[in-house]
């Protein structure tokens, strides 16, 4: 069975959406495992709930992004991972996490890549005065925000107020990610020599 982790430090709407997919068979496959690097990150909440092991390592614990990523693998160890699933996991990853599940490693980013990569994507978007805002969902590599494109998903802004805009956004992170995740389970979606 196709089996995926989710790697969260939030509130974990994403994961709620992707948990529900898995129950209601729009995902073929489960969720093994649910790591956080913030143990109040609401999200463990929901994975508890549905009974799913729970991991939580500390970034602040590690002198270093690579002994934190190093730890994170030897946790991993004892699940079968077919796929790394990043919801709103607020980490930038080295080689030491990319390279062994490269191609088998993906985020959500909200906005519609390459357009603002990084943080406070909805104020860039008002700012800016866009007509289009919207989510990507990418392969992760050693580049930030900046790997081979799955898929995105775009709405028109009709609001400056940013609760709104970030609002539709999450309606649209909640129907895009688990598709996306099936199509990786069916083997529609591949990262192959570093292009999908």
């Amino acid at each position: 069975m196709f089996s995926f982790a989710v790697f969260i430090s939030g509130n974990g709407s994403n994961l709620q959406a992707i948990i529900n997919a898995t129950n209601n068979g729009q995902i073929d496959g489960k969720i093994c495992c649910v790591l956080s690097n913030k143990e109040e990150a609401f999200g463990l909440v929901r994975a508890k709930e549905a009974n799913i092991p729970t991991i939580v390592i500390k970034h602040q614990n590690f002198e270093t992004r690579e002994k934190f990523e190093n730890a994170i693998l030897k946790s991993l160890k004892s699940f079968q991972i077919d796929l790394i699933v990043l919801a709103g996991f607020m980490r930038i990853l080295s080689p030491v996490l990319i390279k062994p599940y490269l191609g088998k490693l993906m985020n959500i980013h909200p906005s519609l890549l390459p357009k603002y990569p990084g943080l406070n994507t909805h104020q860039k978007v008002i700012d800016n005065q866009d007509n289009q805002h919207g989510v990507t969902i990418h392969f992760v590599d050693e580049t930030l925000d900046g790997g081979q494109i799955c898929a995105q998903s775009i709405i028109k802004v009709e609001s400056n107020d940013i609760n709104i805009l970030e609002n539709k956004i999450h309606e649209l992170e909640h129907e895009l990610y688990p598709k996306v995740i099936q199509r990786f389970a069916e083997g529609e979606l591949k990262l192959i020599k570093g292009k999908q």
